[in-house]
This record gives structure tokens, C-alpha cells and sequence, in this order.
């Protein structure tokens, strides 16, 4: 019987196959349940957290994407840069100083856009002094952002175990994430951003190709690498904080749906690794909220669910690549 290698298929059948299935479960999870009486109630509210997934699974499986091809590491995503650490930093120094009621209070565009600057601000210092140094490397920077993501982490865990347990359970609802939650009013200035993201990351990906060839010879190619990884860089920090502000973190997606992408697609375009990394992104977490509210009725969170397969093929992948 002959063998069916799925990565020797077009990559544009893949992606239309991909496509469907995400057609599927959006629309077996629009309408499961949905009646006559009911369809006014639910339908408006499914649509919305429909809309906020696709945005998310772009936001997570694009800045993966850009980030392992900057650094050239295939292992490699956004979250070790410390962002997902300094936004429960935040969360934490809110609750702390001035109470849970301040954070419920903030939950609108005030929660949104002050953890979004902090986030940018950080991340964007760090790259800024990065790129001033003489002899820069991504691994600096790498390196440099789990530290401060630790140091975070440290911080945030010390206000913790400080905190009242009534403020805590408040903030607990902070660390995990969350798409029952979903702050309608911040997705118009979020699919804003995301547009204007999507615009420019569509100019630059015939510049990130040849990005993916290696530093050396991007430069050989006439591409000027220093402008190019500053601006990439940016738009992976500004995408990795709109997703956790607006869901909260979730680790393994990232590393779980690039590594799925580049094993099903062999295509070195950007383009298309996008869409399909997006696609990808969407039908996980469609899938994941259909199995938390249909089969385990919401007595687990779907972070937990992507976390753990994500962990596991993660450790899948390090054992692989430890083999060769």
C-alpha cells in the first residue's frame, strides 16, 4: 500500500483544505444549540468571539512566524521575550496598590491601552538599546528577555503571596486565558491595528524571504537588515500585546501551530506561511472552545487544553531535535 506523504502536497491545497475546516467549526460552533428562541441572544455573541479567535490566532501565529525567522530558530517564539511576564506584572501592581475594584473598573480602554504601552514601551526600549550596540545579536536580545521576564515573574509572584485571597482570586482570572471574557468594545481599534499590521507586513514579505536565508546573505542581497529586524520586531511586540491584553497568555499556541505550518506547507514565502499559520491558529481554538463547552461543559479553561498538547509537542520537538 503506498504511503500518502501530506508535505509533497501543493501547499495551496493544503491551505484550502485548512480553510474548510476552519469553515466547519465556526459554523458548528455559531449555531450548536441555536433555535428559534434563542438564535437573537446567541448568535450576536458566538459572531463576536468568532471575530476576536481569528484576530488572536493571527496575532500568535504570524509574530511566531517573523520571530523564528529573525532569529533563524525554528524552537524559538515571541513569549520568550518576557511580554506575557510583564503584563501579569502589571495586573498584579494594579490589584496591589489599588484594589480589585480598580482593576474590574479599568477593564475597558484604560486596562487596554496601559498595558499595551507598557508592553511597547519595554519591548521597544529593549530593541532600541540593542540596536545601538556595536556588535548586536538577536541572541542578546533573546537572552535579555528572559531575564527581565523572570525578573517580572519574581516581582509579580512576591505581590501575590501578599495580597488578600479574595484579591487574588480576582487577579487569577488575569493569568489564564480566556475568550468568555472578551471586552467587545476594544476589538474595533483592535482589527484597526491588526489591518494596518496585515498591510505592511504584506509590502515586507518578499524582504523577510530573503530574511530567512540568514543575515549574511540578506545583506549580500541588498536587504538592510538592521531597518528590517528593528520594524519586524516592533510589529511581533505590538501583535503579542494586543493578543495577551485581550485574552490573556497563552505559551504553547505559538510554537505548536509554526511547527505544524512548516511541517505541512514546504514553502519558504511568508505569505503564504502567514495564512496558513493563521488558519492553523483558528481551527485550534475554535476546536478548543467547542471541547471545553460541549464535552467537558466548562469545568476546564482552553488554555489549559492548548498548553498541555502545545507542551507536549513541544517536548516532542526537543527530543527530535536533540536525535539529530
Amino acid at each position: 500500500m503506498r504511503k500518502y506523504n501530506l508535505s509533497k502536497t501543493p501547499y495551496k491545497k493544503i491551505m484550502l483544505f485548512s480553510f474548510l475546516i476552519l469553515v466547519v467549526l465556526c459554523t458548528m460552533y455559531l449555531f450548536i444549540g441555536i433555535n428559534a428562541n434563542n438564535w437573537e441572544f446567541f448568535l450576536p455573541r458566538r459572531g463576536i468571539k468568532i471575530i476576536a479567535i481569528l484576530m488572536i490566532s493571527y496575532c500568535i501565529g504570524y509574530s511566531s512566524l517573523v520571530f523564528q525567522t529573525i532569529t533563524n530558530n525554528k524552537i524559538l517564539t515571541p513569549s520568550v521575550m518576557g511580554l506575557d511576564s510583564l503584563y501579569l506584572f502589571i495586573q498584579t501592581i494594579i490589584v496591589y496598590f489599588l484594589g480589585s475594584k480598580q482593576l474590574a473598573m479599568m477593564d475597558g480602554y484604560g486596562n487596554f491601552f496601559l498595558s499595551l504601552g507598557a508592553m511597547l514601551l519595554c519591548s521597544w526600549l529593549l530593541f532600541l538599546l540593542l540596536f545601538k550596540r556595536e556588535n548586536k545579536s538577536i541572541y542578546f536580545l533573546v537572552l535579555t528577555g528572559m531575564i527581565i521576564g523572570n525578573f517580572f515573574q519574581g516581582l509579580s509572584t512576591f505581590m501575590q503571596v501578599l495580597l488578600d485571597p479574595n484579591e487574588f482570586s480576582i487577579l487569577q482570572g488575569k493569568m489564564f486565558a480566556s475568550f468568555n471574557n472578551i471586552n467587545t468594545s476594544l476589538l474595533g481599534i483592535s482589527i484597526v491595528v491588526i489591518g494596518i499590521v496585515i498591510l505592511i507586513s504584506y509590502k515586507d514579505s518578499s524582504s523577510l524571504d530573503v530574511l530567512s536565508l540568514g543575515k549574511d546573505t540578506s545583506i549580500n542581497l541588498g536587504i538592510s537588515y538592521d531597518k528590517l529586524v528593528l520594524k519586524q520586531l516592533m510589529i511581533v511586540s505590538l501583535l503579542v500585546s494586543i493578543s495577551t491584553v485581550l485574552v490573556g497568555p497563552i505559551t504553547f499556541l505559538g510554537i505548536l501551530i509554526i511547527s505544524l505550518t512548516r511541517n505541512l506547507i514546504s514553502t519558504y514565502r511568508h505569505t503564504y506561511l502567514g495564512i496558513q499559520v493563521s488558519l492553523l491558529g483558528g481551527i485550534f481554538l475554535i476546536a478548543g472552545l467547542l471541547i471545553v463547552e460541549r464535552i467537558f461543559k466548562f469545568e476546564t479553561t482552553m488554555s489549559v487544553i492548548i498548553n498541555f498538547i502545545g507542551g507536549l509537542y513541544f517536548l516532542y520537538i526537543m527530543i527530535k531535535e536533540r536525535k539529530q
